[in-house]
């Protein structure tokens, strides 16, 4: 059992501290880069818009932090062909992970192809590249479908399931989150093969956070606590952190 103090300090190894502000610009994201190494050790990948790419691979060389970067952002709606040639751009950047959006749209009336054929496609272009994709969980009302839907995702080769842009009203929430985890441990029940989950959009309290962990424990296992398979996308959470460890 670990105590309450390494649970907290054990959130910044998950996080994936992101920056996709209107105004960002190269010092923005060299400091959100300086901020991503702390005291109490790295965090998971850094977030950013995909001109950043190189900006954010340089001020990380002399770390193992990857940098991740969004696709098809935050809308969901550009089509097959603009979302290829982006992906082929950010990855030619650098980019060690895509975030990418699906068109949630059409996948809440059912319709799931587009996503699919999406994914694998993307899945395709990034080779052993992570391919996070962001469901945008604050539009569905019907959990059922939700649910339909990744497992959809994953047999189609997502290796993460994301909750949020972060730019909806609605973000992340304990009851979407529990049926991406419940899909992905379905999956893993049929497979033997896990995927991972990435909770976004509007998490920046401490406990928050630490609730979403214990969630996904609940679900999936103790092990599945490592940023290899749960991820923590936040922007004012990492400082939150900090302020409270008295280290």
């Amino acid at each position: 059992m670990i105590d309450r103090q390494q649970e907290i300090i054990r959130l910044i190894g998950l996080l994936d501290l992101t920056s996709l502000n209107d105004n960002d610009d190269a010092l923005v994201i060299q400091n959100l880069c300086q901020q991503a190494q702390t005291r109490l050790g790295n965090v998971a990948a850094v977030c950013l818009y995909g001109q950043f790419v190189s900006t954010a691979k340089k001020a990380l060389q002399n770390s193992k932090i990857p940098v991740a970067t969004v696709a098809n952002f935050p809308s969901g709606e550009a089509s097959l062909d603009q979302i290829i040639v982006e992906v082929d751009k950010e990855l030619a950047a650098g980019a060690d992970e895509i975030d990418l959006v699906i068109p949630y749209r059409s996948c809440q009336a059912g319709e799931f192809d587009k996503a699919i054929e999406m994914v694998k496609l993307c899945k395709k272009q990034c080779g052993n590249k992570l391919l996070k994709v962001i469901i945008e969980t604050g539009a569905f009302t019907n959990q059922d479908n939700l649910y339909q839907l990744a497992l959809s995702l994953l047999n189609a080769g997502a290796d993460f399931l994301k909750t949020s842009t972060g730019k909806m009203v609605v973000g992340a929430t304990p009851e979407a989150a529990e049926t991406l985890l419940l899909a992905i441990a379905d999956f893993h029940q049929k497979t033997k093969l896990w995927r991972g989950f990435k909770v976004s959009g509007g998490v920046r309290e401490v406990q928050q956070a630490l609730d979403y962990v214990n969630l996904a424990k609940r679900i999936c296992g103790e092990h599945y606590i490592q940023p290899a398979l749960l991820r923590i996308g936040a922007s004012s959470l990492l400082n939150n952190i900090l302020n409270i460890v008295n280290v």
